[in-house]
């Protein structure tokens, strides 16, 4: 029983040897052509895709339990050709013949890719991006950063502007130095005075609703204007819009020295309520004389056409309005998007001063040691302002997004219409009464064609620009009543008098 198991154990081992005698497999290595580097990770496969081997750390891989035959094999890697091979022999295992397998990258040359974007700089994070890749000093301030505060114009924005003043309530003083020293353009073209008498800009006639982003230079840089000593200001308004859109904003606000109180005012124009005057105080047939209220009678004011209403009258006002309308529309005209943001902004105030001491000096008397009154008064002063502000832009950007052309309009019209009253003591110690009739209009108006184009190795910018302004003071009208104390009655002296200019 025992020589019967040791024959049967002999018959398998002699299988085993058989089989593992007659046991094929393919053996290779595969490099890269150009470098003859080892090709790490490339799967082998069969003809019809089923996985062998893949190539480990030196590209060598061995395929075993083949038979003794030939096989097409097929080798795959990310970035190279897939490389097919036929008629590979399979070889006794240890056999020193190994199948060289070289690959070649796969170069393909992609199609022209275009990626057409619009550069937003009307956001915070777009502004600090800006500020620390310039060479030059500036601070920014985004339409983002606008939009969380109560600014209604650009002069309000631009207070809050590290190392920046405001002068009035609308001139800039940058870093100490006035506003005559400043530059300021709007969307790329200089922008006139708005004052008649100076070289000044009235930042109040701007609405903060308008504004895209605002830049202040604080020194020079060769790519600016040299005629800037103190800053150069750069007012950029909205573009393209990135939606269509259609807002309507109301609001106000009121503070308790003016609203549901008592405010003086005077008959002005039937168009006062939109910035401007009608009319009623137009000059007429002009006027050559000062108008003196003499003792025995004065000049005839009846027949130079102006207007001789100098009553007063009294009103509540109850708060301030705002207005705002934006209508933001984009339109794909062939391959071409065309932009629209028209805009409109309409904002009436009152503003009362009271109790506002307004005192004249002479030298200073040394001898009592006492200031020397040449007036001593108390001005009480009630201010209507009217602003309406109008923009309109139309921006085209082409098809390759290499082109942008730009229509921009923006106009603002701001009226002023004051009432001063005024009491005190003079220096001969008579009680003085007077009064001023005051109003102001300011209109601005930018124009401009302006164009971008991206070249091979540069950029090509060029704008036609048209800028207007213009300050009327139509009819100021004053007059001063000199009370003499000694009679105790209202007299009617050579002090007292009236004029207009």
């Amino acid at each position: 029983m025992k020589k019967k198991k040791r024959g049967f154990i002999a018959i398998i081992l002699l299988l085993l040897m058989s089989i593992q005698a007659n046991a094929q497999e393919i053996a290779g290595n595969v490099y890269e052509a150009k470098t003859n580097a080892p090709v790490i990770g490339a799967t082998i496969e069969s003809a019809d895709g089923k996985p062998l081997a893949v190539t480990d750390i030196d590209g060598d891989f061995v395929i075993t339990g083949l038979e003794n035959q030939t096989y097409s094999i097929v080798v795959r890697y990310i970035g190279y050709k897939t490389k097919r091979i036929d008629g590979v022999k399979a070889q006794p295992s240890g056999a020193d013949n190994v199948v060289k397998i070289a690959m070649e990258v796969d170069d393909q040359q992609l199609q022209e890719v275009q990626v057409t974007a619009v550069a937003r700089r009307n956001t915070e994070q777009a502004m600090i991006q800006i500020t620390k890749n310039s060479d030059a000093i500036v601070s920014n301030i985004s339409a983002q950063e606008i939009s969380k505060t109560q600014d209604s114009n650009a002069g309000e924005v631009i207070r809050r502007v590290p190392g920046v003043s405001l002068i009035e309530d609308k001139f800039v003083m940058v870093r100490g130095l006035s506003q005559r020293y400043n530059n300021v353009w709007i969307n790329g073209g200089a922008v006139p005075s708005s004052e008649a008498d100076s070289r000044a800009f009235s930042f109040d006639i701007i609405p903060s609703s308008q504004i895209d982003n605002l830049t202040i230079v604080k020194m020079p840089s060769p790519e600016y204007p040299a005629d800037y000593s103190g800053g150069f200001i750069i007012v950029n308004t909205k573009e393209i819009p990135s939606e269509n859109s259609l807002s309507l904003m109301l609001g106000g606000n009121w503070n308790t020295q003016t609203a549901f109180q008592d405010f003086n005012s005077y008959k002005g124009s039937g168009t006062d309520f939109l910035g401007f005057d009608g009319g009623k105080r137009s000059l007429g047939n002009g006027i050559s004389t000062r108008m003196n209220l003499l003792p025995n009678g004065g000049t005839d004011l009846l027949g130079n056409g102006l207007n001789n209403d100098w009553t007063t009258k009294k009103h509540t006002p109850l708060a301030d309005l705002k207005l705002s309308l934006n209508w933001n529309r984009r339109w794909n005209v062939g391959e071409h998007r065309l932009g629209m943001i028209a805009m409109v902004n309409y904002s009436n105030e009152y503003r009362t001063y009271e109790d506002m001491q307004n005192n004249l000096f002479g030298i200073y008397d040394a001898q009592n040691d006492r200031e020397n009154y040449l007036r001593h008064s108390v001005d009480d002063q009630y201010n209507h302002n009217v602003r309406l502000g109008a923009m309109l832009n139309l921006p085209l950007l082409t098809a390759n997004g290499l082109n942008k052309f730009q229509f921009k309009n923006i106009v603002n019209q701001i009226g002023s219409s004051r009432y001063t009253w005024r009491e005190g003591v003079s220096a001969q110690s008579n009680m003085e009464h007077s009064a001023e009739y005051y109003y102001r209009s300011r209109t601005t108006y930018n124009g401009q064609i302006t164009g971008k184009h991206t070249l091979p190795n540069d950029e090509l910018d060029w704008n036609v620009d048209y800028a207007y302004a213009n300050r009327l003071i139509p009819d100021r009208r004053r007059y001063l009543i000199d009370d003499a104390t000694e009679t105790g009655q209202l007299a009617l002296t050579t002090g007292n008098d009236m004029s207009r200019e």
